[in-house]
């Protein structure tokens, strides 16, 4: 059976056709990805910053709180002390012998309640402070969560892009863009301040 030299010749056509074709899927899958890839790392790097600048206020918030109740808590006591001296001086100014003795235990006693009172209002502000404190502090931290779960999510769909470019699997890419959307999701909600979400992961990754 002789051999038709022009059919191996259109055979060889169609595989280098057949060839080009796949390289070509190739090639725009693989940039796809790295500009997806590219992407994402930028939209992350502008949350880190973020995220950081949101720690700091965590930490600030934090430290705002632990001093106000310390504060309190010192404030307390003066209270307390001062009322105590004050029953003092009250029941020696009872027990004076003269007038002029009762009257210097009772002014002494009117000037420790006045300064008693004095450390209960500004123990009140300190209360008042520390709730504050730790109000922005939960707030902050809602953010800090929303930063976290977009850091989780975007790692889980670089990962899966880079299985992409290594398998060339097209769907593995359609599935990458799942997490995708909502670690861009949870990033954008953190940035913008946006009331999103996720108790259940974020009970899950801890945060």
């Amino acid at each position: 059976m002789d051999v038709d030299p022009m059919e191996v010749v259109e055979n060889e056509d169609d595989e280098d056709e057949s060839a080009a074709s796949r390289e070509k899927k190739k090639s725009r899958l693989n940039t796809w990805v790295a500009i997806t890839v590219a992407l994402l790392a930028t939209f992350m790097g502008i949350c880190k910053v973020k995220d950081d600048n949101i720690v700091q206020a965590m930490q600030q918030a934090q430290a705002d709180k632990i001093d106000n109740y310390s504060w309190y808590q010192a404030r307390n006591i003066r209270e307390e002390a001062l009322n105590a001296a004050a029953i003092q001086l009250e029941a020696q100014a009872d027990a004076a012998a003269t007038p002029k003795a009762r009257g210097a235990f009772a002014s002494r006693a009117v000037e420790l309640r006045g300064l008693a009172k004095e450390q209960s209002e500004k123990k009140a502000q300190q209360k008042t402070d520390a709730e504050n404190a730790d109000k922005s502090y939960n707030a902050l931290n809602y953010h800090d969560d929303q930063f976290d779960l977009s850091d989780a999510l975007l790692a889980i769909a670089i990962s899966m892009l880079a299985l992409t470019s290594l398998t060339q699997k097209r769907w593995l890419f359609g599935i990458a863009m799942v997490p995708t959307f909502f670690g861009v999701l949870m990033g954008l909600a953190g940035l913008f301040g946006w009331r999103i979400h996720s108790d259940l992961l974020a009970k899950l990754l801890g945060t």
